[in-house]
């Protein structure tokens, strides 16, 4: 494959994160675009919270075609941004912006991306329960995902109460599945039991996350079973503590790059309008994955 070379003509994409060093979403998509030979270029940029507005701006002011958002922006994004779709004001996050001759509108590819992660572990969420375990923007996505699919009940766990009732809230709203909240400490107390009947846990949060792999959410090991699905959204390090502990246990494990893969499919079709080579991009990642443990882990 011939390597890019970037001119004026190049039109740029990326993500904006903090920290974003763990990030193999420029894998993917640089891969892509090189595949159908599209003139784009994928870049990550560092944002820390405080200069998210400013970072936006820079959006219209230097033409970028769009950007992927991902921690801890997927929330607060949403102020400095001209539209948002139905979708993503409902979820109350955007993981992804297009920008329209300098009108910026905001989207959420988070959910399709789930729901399809989801199809690849054969798992079918309806008439199901689910605990979730956290209430940030990636939770909200999951939340609303699983209430379309019809899943039966979700328990939300989070260290800050308010906000897990609040996602409650607006998922049974949403979709009238019955979602409730608990406090994230009850997680090996009275909360074991919810985690134990679900048939499909999710851990929505960084926790765990490079630089932080000796973390893992307090589920004890006895709290998962045989035929559980229990997915993880960190990618980086895969497998994380928190999916070994459940695959010891006998559980079915996904880790997020799955997820990835397809919200970064349903992304690069607003940029680029052309349908995703979705062989390429898995490639590219599942390569990127592994360089990234070697690199961690020599």
């Amino acid at each position: 494959m011939v390597k890019p070379v970037i001119t004026g003509r190049t039109k740029l994409v990326g993500i904006l994160g903090h920290p974003i060093t763990h990030t193999l979403s420029p894998a993917m998509h640089n891969a892509a675009f090189a595949a159908l030979g599209l003139d784009f270029a994928y870049l990550p940029f560092d944002v820390r919270p405080e200069e998210l507005k400013n970072a936006v701006a820079g959006i219209r002011a230097l033409s970028i075609v769009g950007v992927n958002v991902t921690v801890p922006h997927k929330e607060t994004v949403l102020d400095s941004l001209d539209v948002v779709t139905e979708a993503a004001g409902l979820i109350g996050a955007v993981n992804t912006i297009v920008n329209h001759d300098g009108r910026l509108t905001g989207y959420n590819t988070d959910a399709i991306g789930f729901l399809k992660a989801l199809e690849d572990t054969g798992f079918d969420p309806r008439g199901k329960e689910a605990a979730v375990l956290g209430a940030g923007g990636a939770a909200r996505a999951v939340g609303a995902a699983l209430g379309m699919s019809r899943i039966r009940r979700i328990t939300f766990f989070n260290r800050t109460l308010e906000r897990a009732k609040e996602l409650a809230q607006m998922v049974a709203g949403a979709t009238g599945v019955q979602s409730t909240a608990v406090p994230w400490e009850e997680m090996g107390k009275s909360g074991m039991s919810i985690i134990r009947s679900a048939d499909i846990v999710v851990q929505t949060t960084s926790i765990g996350m490079h630089p932080r792999e000796a973390e893992c959410p307090p589920v004890p090991a006895d709290a998962f079973r045989k035929d559980q699905v229990v997915v993880d959204l960190v990618y980086n390090p895969a497998p994380t503590r928190f999916l070994k502990r459940a695959a010891a246990a006998g559980a079915r494990t996904q880790d997020g790059v799955r997820m990835l893969l397809h919200q970064g499919a349903a992304a690069f079709e607003l940029w680029t309008g052309r349908p995703a080579p979705i062989t390429v991009m898995e490639n590219a990642l599942k390569t990127a994955q592994a360089a990234s443990q070697v690199a961690e882990h020599p």
